[in-house]
């Protein structure tokens, strides 16, 4: 458990730049990965998971954002639009 925390800290080091860890985080582990750090109770890397997809929702209107995440909108238009009009501010 300590060589892990080690690493993740030495990557968190390593990565500086936005892209570049964008870059490290594969598609496929999104959902599961800060899941998992939160399991293991591996404090660095569910920081460094929750800040990535932080960072890769950050600026995005809630379509692109379930396009990127694979969410499927599940709201009948009517529940979508009260939702909206509920919480104006998040959609601003």
């Amino acid at each position: 458990m300590k060589k892990l925390k080690e690493a993740a800290s030495s990557r968190l080091k390593k990565s500086s730049s936005k892209a570049a860890s964008k870059k490290k985080f594969d598609d496929s582990g999104r959902p599961r990965l800060p899941k998992a750090a939160n399991y293991l109770n591996i404090k660095i890397l569910l920081d460094l998971t929750c800040q990535t997809v932080a960072d890769m929702i950050k600026g995005k209107a809630s379509e692109e954002i379930h396009k990127s995440f694979n969410i499927k909108n599940d709201f009948i238009p009517e529940e979508e639009e009260e939702v909206r009009r509920e919480n104006a501010w998040a959609f601003e």
